[in-house]
């Protein structure tokens, strides 16, 4: 039997956190399969008119639309801005996030509570408000393989995704059938924003193909979560295999 998947041509996606690193891949490869997206940006203005002109470039349409996520009422807004620009909205990618260090020593209420915001509220506020308006679509949540483990150092960024990872599978419930919910988990892909390649170098013996992945890795899943019309309420682990090998160990 031939699976028969969807066609994205012809869709609308909105990517957050669109304009560089993961969020830039993932909008390109959805250009390719002649997707038009809305790239969501907050600060990164310039990387965000770059990913719309390389966007453009491919045949599709493109729009930038800036909102602060760690705003509620921004992010309330984020879908009808997008909507009354692009005229329809098929595919929501939650994509931004916020990665600032913390212990359980440092952490303090206002870096918590803005890193939940960005990293887990928003995209909570932003699918609920899609559902609302589609009859049909898609979400994937980007989410971190750190859920399968424990970061002393980063312990608000480890909560947020802790918390989008249950949310994917409690939205992915609550609004079947009409939008399906998964979540895709990379591991080794990039640095940290401001960081040289010996955080990566640290990690790579960790998994069990010793190599790094891409963000068109990571596009590439979104690809499949997003045309196949039978997969909801899964996460992608995209880590080269450093999750087995902390179940195994």
């Amino acid at each position: 039997m031939t699976v028969k998947h969807q066609t994205l041509e012809g869709k609308t996606a909105l990517v957050t956190g669109g304009a560089r690193r993961i969020g830039r891949a993932i909008v390109l490869r959805l250009a390719s399969s002649g997707v038009n997206v809305a790239v969501h940006y907050n600060t990164s203005e310039e990387a965000a008119e770059k990913t719309v002109a390389e966007t453009l470039d491919r045949g599709v349409r493109a729009w930038k639309i800036r909102a602060d996520l760690a705003d509620e009422s921004q992010a309330e807004d984020l879908i009808s801005a997008v909507l009354d620009r692009t005229g329809r909205l098929d595919f929501l990618i939650n994509n931004a996030s916020v990665f600032t260090p913390s212990t359980l020593e440092t952490i303090t209420a206002g870096n918590l509570i803005r890193t939940l915001a960005v990293n887990a509220f928003a995209p909570l506020v932003l699918v609920r408000t899609f559902a609302r308006g589609v009859n049909g679509g898609a979400v994937v949540n980007i989410l971190d393989s750190r859920i399968r483990c424990v970061d002393t150092d980063h312990v608000a960024y480890q909560l947020s995704k802790d918390m989008l990872s249950s949310l994917t599978r409690l939205m992915a419930a609550e609004y079947a059938p009409r939008v399906r919910v998964n979540g895709i988990a990379p591991g080794l892909i990039l640095s940290p924003a401001g960081k040289d390649g010996s955080h990566i170098k640290e990690r790579l013996s960790k998994n069990i193909l010793h190599r790094t992945g891409s963000p068109e890795d990571v596009a590439e899943a979104v690809i499949f979560l997003l045309s196949n019309p039978f997969v909801t309420g899964e996460i992608i682990f995209m880590d080269g295999g450093e999750n087995v090998r902390r179940d195994r160990s």
